[in-house]
């Protein structure tokens, strides 16, 4: 486990001790139901689930050195503690994959519970700074160059629906891991039929794998592998995006830099977006991560134990890293420096080349065929590029550029920033509602 990225409570689901209580509940519920239906001694049943059992790692760690094998030795360590008649009962009718998938499967159940709510405040910073930034304008950029102008608040909304999504794909893939199964040595059933293997999970908070091998299939695992990879893909993106906006020739946002932060050993003067640097790192991880769930899926016959040791490494660790880069990146987004006067700058900054395309429409439209309208607009703007100045008198100044007062009162308002803003408000109420950018906020970061 990743003990640098793995915050309590995260750290404490996965630590033994906690596992192998876990061990215990599913075998203490799998007898408590067997008793039930009579297939089993009943006082050795009330001894297993009445008995006080202490988790003796140290113990089972002895047992194991010589067994070669974590469930037995668990088992013995159990055992050990128990009166004579509890040890014919103790896990009656299962191999050890039906204790180790159930128990994990609860344990992912936990894990996800935490994600899900890391999720939702994540979620919820995104939702707020896109209402603050409504009207912030800015330059886009496609390619890195500059584009048309934009309002940053509509990255914060690009951001909050695919989270939306990832929430919905979190909830599918939850879904689809919250099974466990107690079919037995080669999944037949032989010694707890299917109604009771369903009444036992059902009391775990478990449904059931319908048709089980040796093992819950792996391909639940790789959905839900999958899922938190793409979560951490998410946060890279827009991790890139601030590492960008605040490169010294952009300047436009920055990761907070608290008091006492130092940014180089050597520059005083550095502030690094560490932060971001960090979850493109660890985004790097999780992807690699998914892939070897992937590679888990096919197993020899009903079942090896390749996955196993996998399993051991990357599922403390995803669910670590997903709790830890949320919350790290909510920190971020909820703390950003951002510098509107700066945005503004570096919108003029080309003399108004990002309104060629809005030129180049009113020509059209007033005539010219497209591509006379493209060749004069952009010998304008390649004679701005070279030497500078401003796009609109190098309009004017073009010889095949229509004459007349009217286009000299056009480009005015072609150059206004705001009219690429009058729509925006649409597209705010189709992701966020009737009250999407209306509030005192959203007028927070205006220019």
């Amino acid at each position: 486990m990743i003990d640098r990225y793995c915050r309590a409570p995260m750290k404490g689901l996965f630590e033994t001790e906690h596992r192998l209580k876990t061990w215990l509940k599913v075998e203490r519920e799998v007898t408590r139901v067997l008793s039930s239906r009579g297939l089993v001694d009943p006082e050795g049943a009330r001894m297993v689930l009445e008995t006080p059992v202490r988790i003796d790692i140290p113990r089972m760690e002895t047992i194991e050195a010589e067994t070669r094998h974590d469930v037995i030795a668990f088992l013995t360590m159990v055992s050990e503690q128990m009166p004579e008649k509890a040890r014919a009962v103790l896990h009656f009718g299962l191999t050890s994959t039906d204790l180790v998938d159930t128990a994990q499967n609860l344990l992912v159940s936990d894990a996800l519970h935490i994600v899900t709510d890391e999720l939702h405040r994540f979620v919820a910073i995104l939702e707020q700074q896109a209402r603050t930034h409504r009207n912030t304008l800015m330059v886009g950029r496609s390619h890195g160059i500059h584009g048309e102008p934009i309002v940053f608040g509509m990255k914060f909304l690009s951001w909050f629906s695919e989270f939306r999504r990832h929430q919905e794909r979190l909830s599918r893939a939850w879904s689809a891991i919250r099974v466990g199964k107690l079919s037995g040595a080669m999944g037949t059933a032989v010694t707890i039929p299917p109604d009771l293997e369903e009444e036992i999970l059902g009391g775990l908070g478990l449904g059931v794998e319908p048709a089980a091998t040796q093992v819950v299939s792996r391909d639940r695992h790789a959905e839900l592998f999958s899922v938190l990879a793409g979560i951490g893909s998410s946060l890279e993106r827009i991790a890139v995006e601030i590492r960008h906006l605040q490169r010294t020739e952009v300047q436009e946002a920055e990761e907070p830099f608290r008091p006492g932060q130092k940014g180089s050993s050597a520059m005083p003067h550095k502030r690094n977006p560490v932060g971001s640097e960090n979850i493109t790192g660890l985004a790097r991880l999780l992807r690699s991560y998914a892939g070897a769930a992937l590679e888990n899926v096919a197993l020899w016959h009903e079942r090896d134990i390749s996955h196993s040791s996998v399993e051991r490494v990357i599922l403390p660790d995803a669910f670590c890293l997903v709790d830890y880069m949320l919350d790290r990146m909510g920190t971020i987004l909820r703390d950003l420096v951002v510098y509107p006067e700066r945005m503004r700058r570096n919108l003029d900054a080309t003399g108004g080349l990002v309104y060629s395309q809005t030129v180049l429409l009113a020509l059209v439209k007033n005539g010219l065929s497209r591509e006379e309208a493209y060749r004069i607009v952009q010998e304008a703007a390649m004679e701005t590029y070279r030497e500078g100045g401003q796009f609109r008198e190098r309009l004017l100044r073009h010889p095949d550029f229509p004459k007349g007062n009217e286009w000299t009162g056009f480009l005015e308002q072609a150059f206004d920033p705001a009219r690429f803003t009058h729509n925006i408000e649409g597209i705010y109420r189709r992701v966020l509602g009737e009250t999407s950018g209306t509030d005192e906020s959203s007028r927070a970061g205006k220019v």
